[in-house]
């Protein structure tokens, strides 16, 4: 696959979402009972060896109050609370080493990078973070869109969006923090959070969400054979009568549907000859955005999307979120 619609008919997409009746339910009661745990968010010094750039080790409490791994970079000569980026790892990663995420702290910004629970397995960063459920759940193919795909309370992924809107309340919680200016980022996985998270809450000054994954699952499944969404079609494959409850249980974690609650300003990208995460299906939560939004277009690129070249274009966008420019 290279292209799954044409670029002029993915610029008119805008599917009939599926959204569960009691979608806005679901999370509020499970972000209240998230927050009857306290935040307990803890910053310690690590020896990162670095002359320009302070890392902390943090946890706080995420999903059902357990512990949720991050990393917390800052310049070293800052001068006063900062502007703060949180970043959400792709499928399959983790909070790895804080070396590999200097930018952020680079550009002048507190950088927090939440780890991924359970995950890191055969990515190229590592996690730290397990992943701890307290109930089982049916059959599931390798991987994790299929893990509780019989039941939204027990879904894999009401765990990590929980703990990534945590994740926002940990950075805030931070003296070193501008609580009033926090944004959120990430791509692929990390894209979907982000728009999760967006979704969720109304205190956000951005959101980038590059070539996210987390969306449009039903079509998803049923056009590319590639990456994650591959799992949901092989569950479906053994579980021929269970679709509507497949897609049901992940319509509660759509990004498409996030996005549509989404207020704050947001930067989305997709590549064309994606066959991760399918155009079309970006462009259903683009077109769905809540918020302002702006789209750019990869057009001979596939999951890498615009990569480190797309930064300029970050940069920007969060100086002008965080009135900087």
């Amino acid at each position: 696959m290279l292209v799954d619609m044409p670029l002029d008919r993915l610029r008119e997409y805008r599917p009939e979402p599926e959204e569960p009746a009691d979608f806005d339910a679901f999370w509020k009661q499970t972000l209240d009972d998230a927050a009857a745990h306290p935040i307990d968010a803890r910053f310690e010094p690590y020896a990162a060896q670095l002359a320009t750039v302070d890392v902390q080790d943090v946890t706080f409490r995420g999903w059902n109050g357990q512990p949720v791994k991050a990393w917390l970079l800052l310049p070293r000569h800052r001068s006063g609370p900062l502007p703060a980026v949180v970043q959400y790892i792709g499928y399959n990663g983790g909070r790895g080493i804080p070396y590999e995420w200097l930018t952020w702290s680079a550009a002048g910004y507190a950088h927090l990078v939440m780890d991924n629970r359970g995950q890191g397995g055969g990515g190229k960063t590592v996690a730290d973070t397990p992943d701890v459920a307290p109930d089982g759940h049916g059959s599931s193919s390798p991987g994790f869109l299929t893990r509780g795909i019989e039941d939204p309370q027990k879904h894999y992924y009401r765990r990590l969006i929980t703990d990534a809107v945590r994740a926002v309340d940990a950075v805030k919680s931070s003296p070193d923090v501008d609580s009033d200016h926090v944004a959120v980022l990430g791509g692929s996985q990390g894209g979907g959070l982000a728009l999760a998270v967006a979704g969720l809450r109304d205190d956000l000054s951005a959101a980038i969400a590059d070539v996210p994954f987390l969306c449009h699952y039903r079509r998803a499944s049923q056009i590319t054979d590639n990456g994650p969404y591959a799992e949901i079609a092989r569950w479906l494959k053994g579980h021929r009568f269970a679709v509507q409850t497949a897609i049901g249980t992940l319509s509660y974690f759509d990004a498409v549907n996030f996005a549509a609650r989404a207020v704050c300003p947001a930067w989305f990208s997709v590549a064309l000859m994606d066959n991760v995460c399918p155009p079309s299906t970006v462009f259903a939560a683009y077109h769905r955005y809540g918020g302002p939004a702006q789209l750019e277009v990869f057009t001979y690129n596939g999951h890498e999307g615009g990569a480190e070249y797309d930064l300029p274009r970050k940069l920007s966008a969060l100086a002008s979120a965080f009135g900087a420019a």
